[in-house]
């Protein structure tokens, strides 16, 4: 079975939570994320300590603490589940590359045993060849 065929099995058996993981490990690890959530720091850390109107988490910003430590907590989790998954993959194609090359170092070995036998052949001939 070749890699591209072995990716399309393994990604029609994902669970939703393996999807889930995936999809969250690739949007938390992006330029757009980093910089979507730099700009909600901003915009939260703006509103309540500059902005005109209601402050609902004044300066040290205790509830944003609480939500960017449960988000930390959350993402560690997720991160934790794709990388276990990735773990798998690299193994399974591991094993994948390992019994690729055992069959090809036999095909090698039997091409070379032909090839031994040709030249045998081949300098026969030359020997039956230089006698007469």
């Amino acid at each position: 079975m070749n890699a591209y065929n072995w990716h399309k099995k393994v990604k029609g058996s994902l669970t939703l939570g393996d999807r889930a993981a995936d999809g969250m490990r690739n949007g938390m690890g992006s330029w757009t994320f980093v910089l979507l959530f730099l700009a909600f720091l901003g915009v939260w850390a703006y509103l309540n300590s500059v902005g005109g109107w209601h402050h609902w988490d004044k300066y040290p910003f205790i509830l944003l603490n609480l939500f960017l430590s449960m988000l930390a907590a959350i993402q560690g989790a997720i991160l934790l589940i794709a990388a276990k998954r990735q773990d798998a993959i690299a193994a399974a194609m591991a094993e994948h590359d390992y019994q690729t090359n055992v069959q090809a170092k036999k095909e090698i070995e039997l091409l070379m045993k032909i090839n031994e036998e040709q030249l045998t052949l081949i300098k026969e001939l030359h020997a039956k060849l230089d006698k007469s």
